[in-house]
């Protein structure tokens, strides 16, 4: 059971908050503290993150990999791989990153970020980054875990932030998955990110003697699929001549089809029988609150909605912390300089003597000061140098006071007014993403799963061999019988009279003085009789 725990919440399933597994948080938080706008090798990422990740460099690497591959946190160097083709990144030590601004501004803010000591007991690193967005849906997540399994599809990062702000506005919102690598979906069975979706490959056959693959469906490689379509030759399913892999920066496979076939009657067969059509089974399982959770896709944006408004909220109060205490700190300096309290000092022994005649010296003008002067207030004066008192400027240290309260005066109004400010956030992050992640790439269409059996052709020749008592289509001697595919159930009827059905057998015994074989089909049956 403390294993199973340990996989589920520590391994293999993201946190609804931050929508990361923990290596790949690991690995952001690395990147965060190393973070000084240069690239850094990716063998010295990988190193720091095994202070916080305990299990090996390998896992740390190709993880990094992946999460660079997703173009959202990761500004990348060198040769990551191809998620198209299928090919590795190369070795650690000869390829390069940095966190990009857009991930410190979706994630970072060590004030607001819980944090916990590493498995060794040496470091601090975060249970879960304060995420302003729901990346557990823009980035999506597949993982298994002991008894339970988690997969979570892409989705459009635009699509996310205006599903977001629709929540926050009180309107309706629809949200659907988007891919990488383009291509075609179906989603009438998404069932809110609970259900399944259909994705197809975009085939161009505008030539009739050729077919170009020009998108994938998620999840497929062009090596995967050019295996698929050259299994489905070897096995006659489909008739081609050749198959070429022109795939650049751009998905190009060419498929060169065989004489006397065109490509309106391969198309279906494609489908049917390549990975050019793939069934994807979904199943959001998150950690939400420290429990294993399933959540369909609303109720993840409903959460984040909520969500950014709280770490919007809590920014701006620690802002407005931070411009108080600077508030004090500059009220105090202008009153310890302006009327000359330091002059109070000049003849005391001790340091209780000191604070005491500073602290008096500042009553007449409690009225200005927000707060009461502590000691620690007093021994920060104490440490202006004489320079610094000669040439005080008054004027500055007013504009500096000026620009204080008017950026308290905003942080009040954006206080009163949090959903409107959340909104308005949601706009900037609209316009700062990388504008290679605003366009849909998937096209979402309706589309009819291609039954195999529809398309299968009846190109098989099933013979029979009344000398040895064999029937089936793998036979290369015999009385042919029928035409049949792989697909079709037969009827044979046996000397004695006994009959049975049976799926098209490649070479099946049946005994000598065979009476009867046709198509189970009653349609087939009547022509035959």
């Amino acid at each position: 059971l403390e294993y199973a725990s340990y996989v589920i919440k520590d391994r293999a399933i993201p946190d609804i908050v931050d929508g990361l597994k923990p290596v790949q948080r690991r690995i952001l938080h690395a990147l965060f503290e190393m973070d000084d706008g240069k690239f850094h090798k990716v063998a010295n990422v990988v190193g720091s993150c095994m202070k916080y990740h305990p299990h090996g460099d390998a896992s740390i690497g190709d993880a990094l990999v992946n999460l660079a591959n997703m173009d959202l946190f990761i500004d990348r160097q060198g040769n990551f791989g191809n998620i198209m083709t299928g090919d590795p990144a190369a070795a650690p030590r000869y390829i390069e990153c940095r966190a990009l601004p857009f991930a410190k501004k979706v994630l970072y803010n060590p004030e607001l970020t819980e944090f916990v000591d590493s498995y060794d007991g040496r470091n601090r690193e975060p249970v879960a980054f304060p995420a302003k967005l729901p990346v557990v849906l823009i980035q999506g997540a597949e993982g298994i875990a002991v008894g339970m399994s988690t997969r979570i599809l892409p989705h459009n990062l635009i699509e996310v932030i205006d599903a977001v702000a629709a929540v926050l506005s009180n309107e309706k919102f629809e949200l659907f998955p988007d891919f990488v690598t383009g291509g075609l979906i179906d989603v009438s069975s998404y069932d809110e990110g609970m259900g399944k979706v259909l994705v197809r490959a975009r085939l161009n056959t505008a030539d009739p003697k050729r077919i170009i693959i020009e998108e994938l469906p998620f999840g497929v490689s062009t090596e995967k699929m050019i295996k698929s379509v050259e299994d489905a030759a070897k096995k006659g399913k489909i008739r081609i001549a050749s198959i070429n892999d022109f795939t650049t920066d751009k998905v190009n496979i060419e498929i060169v089809l065989a004489r006397n076939t065109y490509s309106n009657e391969v198309v279906d067969a494609l489908y049917a029988y390549t990975a050019c059509e793939q069934s994807i089974s979904v199943n959001p399982l998150v950690i939400c609150d420290g429990i294993p959770r399933i959540m369909p896709v609303p109720e993840i944006i409903h959460y984040h909605a909520d969500h950014l408004v709280t770490v919007l909220q809590q920014e701006l109060e620690h802002e407005r912390g931070h411009l108080l205490d600077r508030l004090h700190a500059r009220t105090l300096e202008r009153i310890f300089v302006e009327e000359r309290i330091y002059k109070k000092i000049e003849q005391k022994r001790t340091q209780d003597e000191v604070v005491k005649a500073v602290m008096q010296g500042f009553k007449p003008f409690s009225e200005q000061i927000a707060r009461s002067v502590t000691a620690e207030d007093v021994e920060r004066l104490l440490k202006i140098p004489i320079r610094r008192i000669s040439l005080y400027d008054i004027e500055k240290n007013r504009s500096e006071i000026e620009e204080i309260e008017g950026r308290l005066t905003e942080i009040a109004h954006h206080l009163n007014h949090i959903v409107a400010y959340a909104l308005a956030y949601l706009q900037d992050m609209r316009k700062t993403a990388i504008p290679e992640v605003r366009v849909q790439r998937t096209v979402i269409g309706s589309f009819k799963k291609v039954d195999a059996r529809e398309v299968a052709s009846r190109d098989l020749s099933l013979r029979y061999d009344g000398t040895t008592g064999y029937i089936g289509y793998g036979l290369k001697s015999g009385t042919v019988q029928c035409l049949v595919s792989s697909f079709d159930r037969v009827l044979i009827i046996q000397k004695e009279g006994s009959y049975f059905v049976t799926d098209a057998p490649e070479k099946l015994f049946v005994g000598k003085g065979l009476r009867f074989c046709a198509i189970a089909d009653k349609d087939e049956l009547e022509k035959t009789v």
